[in-house]
């Protein structure tokens, strides 16, 4: 892995998804720290899919941004925001809630399990 690279791919992943370059040096402070997540970039930034190999409580990147994605179609509805179709943005929020999954799991294992979506009848 050339951390150059690296950097560089972090940077414009972020400028696809619509963050700053604040939030591109936290995510790198965060993903540093981390070998096991940020071999799991590197995968993803190789060849565009995830090994889901790193995990937090039992859980991936993958399974955090499935969980994730109620909340971006709860934004679709409301607005326009700039998360309507954008994969990359997806990719990186997911992976930063990794980080912060694999900090704190327990918090987030309770949000996995009592967010169960909004498809079904009668939720509200």
């Amino acid at each position: 892995m050339n951390e150059e690279n690296l950097v560089g791919f972090i940077g414009e992943l972020c400028r696809y998804a619509g963050e700053d370059a604040a939030f591109g040096k936290n995510f790198w402070e965060k993903l540093r720290a981390d070998e096991e997540t940020c071999r799991e970039f590197v995968y993803y930034m190789e060849h565009g899919t995830f090994a889901c190999q790193a995990k937090a409580a039992g859980y991936t990147v993958v399974d955090v941004m499935i969980w994730q994605m109620d909340h971006f179609k709860a934004r679709l509805d409301r607005d326009n925001s700039g998360t309507r179709e954008n994969g990359d943005r997806m990719v990186l929020l997911a992976f930063d809630t990794f980080l912060d999954m694999k900090k704190d799991p327990q918090k987030y294992v309770q949000k996995i399990a009592g967010e169960t979506g909004t498809d079904y009848p009668d939720k509200y």
